[in-house]
This record gives structure tokens, sequence and C-alpha cells, in this order.
């Protein structure tokens, strides 16, 4: 059954943005834990390995993408347990991705953005985020985890329409 699609993709002075949120039931350090710890990361994007910190490079394997990937991810900010920004290179293209959690009445709230070079490639990069969050939403509650045919192709409709609204908007 197709999901459906949340993110928005938005264009402002610094160019195009995707947007997606998720509320987590539980505390904001626990939902921290579950992004940035190595065998929590695992469960629903990757395992990584290093030292991680501001300034570092870790290596990432992507658990989910076929081949099961490895990439070395640049940790831009670290502010646990509030905000992490990470960029990467791989043979997808440049990523620069960060994540922003707010705690609220007992569960924590998460907004991820990640900068567009284009905004028609929100197609497929749309429904891939939309998958892996709500990866991370599944491995956190301990239910089912989804697959990936759940969202594409079918979202890429939504994030043409998307794109095509923020490309039109000054």
């Amino acid at each position: 059954m197709a999901q459906d699609a949340t993110g928005i993709v938005t264009r402002d002075s610094e160019g195009y943005r995707l947007e997606l949120s998720r509320r987590l039931n539980g505390p904001i350090e626990d939902v921290w834990a579950a992004i940035t710890d190595p065998s929590s990361s695992a469960k629903w994007f990757g395992r990584w390995e290093s030292e991680g910190g501001v300034g570092r490079t870790i290596k990432l394997q992507l658990a989910f993408e076929e081949g099961q990937p490895w990439s070395d991810v640049l940790i831009d900010v670290c502010e646990a347990p509030r905000h992490l920004a990470i960029s990467m290179v791989d043979d997808g293209g440049e990523w620069r991705l960060s994540v922003q959690l707010r705690a609220v009445d007992g569960a924590t709230e998460l907004a991820f953005t990640q900068p567009l070079s284009d905004p028609a490639g929100a197609e497929s990069i749309g429904p891939g985020w939309e998958y892996y969050l709500d990866m991370l939403c599944a491995a956190y509650a301990g239910t089912p985890l989804p697959t990936f045919n759940e969202y594409y192709p079918a979202q890429a409709k939504y994030y043409i329409e998307q794109s095509a609204a923020a490309a039109g908007s000054t």
C-alpha cells in the first residue's frame, strides 16, 4: 500500500530545499540516540564506524541501498540532542543533510532538511527520505519496517508537483 507523501519543496534566497517532519513518541535524548548511536542507526539507515565529532569524517554503510555501499560522511554540526548536520559525496551526488529535534509534550518533533541544487531531483529524493524517516519511526517504535516500493514510484508525482510549485515561486 502506497504511503502518503508529506514533504515539501521550498525556495528562498538560498535556493531550493526539501523539508520533511516526523513526530516520535519518546524523549528527545532517546530519539537523538536512535539517530546518532551506530547500533541504533543500523536498524533504519546504516551502521557507521570511526570516532564522531564536529569536523570529523565517519564511514557510513548504507544498509538499505543496493550493494550496501560505504560513504565518507563529514559531521558539520553536532549539538546534542538537538541538531545534527552532515555532508557527503557519493555516486548519487552531493548530500547536505540537517536534522533538528524539539521536545514537545513528552514527544520529539523531527525536522529534516536537504538543500537541492535542482528541484526536479525531489522526484526520487523525496520518496527516499520519506522511506528512511518512516524506517526511523518504525525502528524506534519497534514496529515492522516499511518497504521502499511503498514510496517510489507512488510518491513521484507528488514531488514533481512540489518541485514545479517551488520553481514557479519567487
